[in-house]
């Protein structure tokens, strides 16, 4: 099958599960779009990174080039967000505010807060890392449509720390905040959790622990709010898990990532299934085969991107993505490795 054809695939599958699911479709300026954003980001590195209250921010600018080619610009608030990578990273992610007066007329209208992900350190290869962990929630968006939406950057970075300012050409993605996700819905962000597993929706939950299967990524938690966030829809009410932060998979496969021998790896690619067990099959197995049958359009997605990836690298991934499917395909792989190895605890 031709790149055209899997993308008409693609566009069909992604409007079928809006059309199915969403209550409300739109989406911002900044998010309707997927083209690459370039701006321009001056912080001092040193300074926000002292600052780990959540309440407080520091005022700076962001430079953004218009479709036209015009470089236009709007005041932001900034401040660190995360833990493990604002400890161990050169780069800290970052959390922004935007007033909506500031935002009116701009490509950030309807954007009060986004998450802006930044490679770790200053290597050149951070860049590709940032790569696959903006595929991730690409991916994700051919899975279901209770995601995310993300938008790449080529950043002009400017790290004020110093006497002398030092300019870094980084590659990052700005991820929509959560209220926003809620509203598509007509649903509510849930602050606090507690929820069990197999009290969320059946099928979306089980998507979610597929996909966190497939990417090899242990590094979260729908309980605990861990990289995830819960909304409830209403009529009916349904809880809805989603995910972000996938920097710790195996499809990443970052230099930092931790190792968790205690669930049985030995390797960040390992895979391990932390769905939970359930008295009747039926839905994983619905899940199962809706996996099967994106097949070709999360291949075309990864191709769509394949250029901002050296060759190794992205063959690495093609192979990565295949075992996972040689698990799926197969009846035997698939009851020893997911359903002989689901959670009961």
């Amino acid at each position: 099958m031709n790149i055209m054809n899997k993308f008409l695939i693609l566009t069909l599958l992604s409007l079928f599960g809006q059309s199915l699911f969403a209550q409300k479709s739109e989406f911002t300026p900044l998010f309707s779009q997927d083209t690459p954003i370039n701006i321009k980001l001056s912080i001092s590195l040193k300074d926000v990174k002292k600052e780990t209250n959540d309440s407080t921010y520091m005022e700076g600018s962001l430079h953004y080039e218009k479709e036209t080619g015009v470089w236009d610009s709007i005041k932001v608030d900034i401040r660190t967000r995360g833990d493990f990578r604002l400890k161990q990273c050169f780069f800290s992610p970052l959390r922004i505010k935007i007033k909506k007066e500031d935002a009116k007329e701009t490509l950030f209208e309807g954007n009060k807060a986004l998450k802006l992900v930044l490679p770790c350190n200053k290597s050149g290869d951070n860049n590709a890392l940032i790569v696959k962990e903006f595929l991730c929630y690409k991916i994700y968006e051919a899975v279901t449509p209770y995601t995310f939406s993300t938008r790449l950057l080529n950043i002009d970075f400017w790290d004020l720390s110093g006497k002398n300012a030092k300019n870094y050409q980084l590659t990052g993605f700005f991820i929509e905040d959560d209220d926003l996700v809620a509203k598509r819905f007509d649903a509510v962000v849930k602050d606090k959790s507690n929820l069990h597993p197999l009290a969320m929706h059946d099928t979306t939950v089980i998507r979610h622990d597929f996909f966190q299967y497939l990417i090899a990524n242990i590094d979260w938690s729908t309980t605990f709010l861990h990289n995830a966030k819960i909304i409830q829809t209403h009529d009916p009410v349904r809880n809805i898990p989603l995910t972000y932060d996938f920097d710790q998979s195996g499809f990443v496969d970052a230099p930092y990532g931790v190792i968790h021998p205690e669930l049985g790896m030995t390797n960040i690619k390992d895979r391990i299934y932390r769905g939970f067990c359930r008295s009747d099959n039926n839905a994983i197995f619905y899940v199962r085969n809706q996996y099967i049958q994106l097949e070709e359009p999360i291949f075309a997605i990864m191709n769509k991107y394949k250029d901002l990836l050296d060759a190794k690298d992205y063959a690495s991934l093609e192979k990565f993505v295949l075992d996972f499917y040689k698990t799926f395909k197969s009846d035997k792989l698939f009851e020893s490795e997911i359903l002989n190895k689901c959670r009961t605890e």
